[in-house]
């Protein structure tokens, strides 16, 4: 039975202490310790990289954990790292949460040296399957619980966006000022700047409808065209393997488990966690955007009975704590095979 866990992953976002508390930190750590696990912890940022290596060999050996859950988010550790454990007999497990454009660039590289795999993307899982790893679990981003569970209708914005600022962002937003929609954004490059997880929160719940853009390589003709640096982005995507597709991420739970109505781009494997058109609303570019901003700020019966059932869904459903029970039962089931 796995109860002893050493979590190695960042404990700031980004391993920067002035970006505060990592959401991974918040997400699976505190919530390993709620759920009443017995939780050591190795963070990257402490160590240089041949100090982490022996750091977490000679610390893992100390405390003989059930399972060391790792989140790699690039090559904090060597493959011989992950060897000299399983050599050692330790049950091993990482969280890869951008397969969707990372599998066959970074994760190919470290899936088969892990005991088992969890990962966000179900189209990835017969790549696993490929490369030997049969140790798949498909989980999901999610949210953190909600402070505040009223369902409050005391708006302070029309339409807001948290997410850091990019070139496709800007152009979008500003095609949709120009069609006369302001939308109030927040996070890192705009004027509002950064903001805390408490004003995250009451920003969902505070604004009758809150976008969510993507943050991939968009093709669409106006936004290539718009500028040149537009352009060369378009073509490296198509070139090189970066971000060029969306993928579902926590925002898509945060917003209704926190309090909100979410307007988002559509993405694959979004409507199999929400019933699209009843519990948040999806649009495909730009023009369908600015359409249903127009049609839900207009419509708001629709609007509130559709963002109430997104936040009961989502509660019930999406939360970190969900996420963890579930994938840890497969864990469980997995480790008792291999004896």
């Amino acid at each position: 039975m796995i109860n002893k866990i050493l979590y190695i992953a960042y404990k700031y976002e980004y391993g920067q202490k002035e970006n505060g508390i990592a959401l991974n930190y918040k997400a699976w750590y505190e919530n390993f310790t709620s759920l009443g696990y017995d939780v050591d912890t190795i963070f990257y940022e402490d160590y240089s990289f041949d100090e982490l290596q022996k750091i977490i060999i000679s610390h893992a050996s100390k405390i003989d954990p059930d399972l060391i859950f790792f989140i790699l988010q690039k090559d904090q550790v060597e493959i011989n790292t992950l060897n000299a454990l399983r050599k050692r007999g330790f049950f091993t497990a990482n969280f890869f949460g951008d397969d969707q454009w990372r599998f066959d660039n970074f994760t190919c590289n470290y899936a088969p040296y892990f005991s088992a795999c969890i990962t966000t993307d179900k189209f990835s899982l017969e790549k696993y399957h490929r490369i030997g790893q049969k140790n798949v679990i498909r989980s999901q981003w999610a949210s953190l619980e909600s402070k505040v569970q009223s369902d409050q209708m005391n708006y302070k914005y029309d339409v807001s966006f948290i997410g850091g600022c990019n070139r496709y962002r800007q152009w979008f937003v500003t095609r949709l000022a120009n069609s006369g929609i302001t939308v109030h954004c927040f996070g890192g490059g705009w004027p509002n700047g950064r903001v805390s997880y408490e004003e995250v929160e009451d920003i969902f719940s505070s604004s009758k409808i809150n976008l969510n853009i993507s943050n991939s390589t968009s093709y669409d003709v106006r936004y290539l065209l718009s500028s040149l640096k537009s352009i060369l982005s378009g073509v490296k995507s198509v070139f090189k393997r970066v971000k060029n597709s969306s993928q579902t991420k926590a925002r898509n739970f945060e917003i209704p488990v926190q309090g909100g109505f979410q307007l988002t781009d559509y993405v694959p494997t979004l409507d199999d966690y929400f019933d699209i058109g009843k519990e948040l609303a999806c649009y495909s570019c730009v023009d369908e955007a600015e359409k249903l901003i127009k049609y839900y700020l207009n419509n708001e019966n629709e609007r509130e009975i559709i963002k109430l059932a997104g936040i009961k869904k989502a509660r019930i459903n999406h939360t970190f704590k969900c996420r963890i029970i579930d994938f840890m039962k497969e864990l469980e089931e997995i480790k008792n095979n291999e004896r």
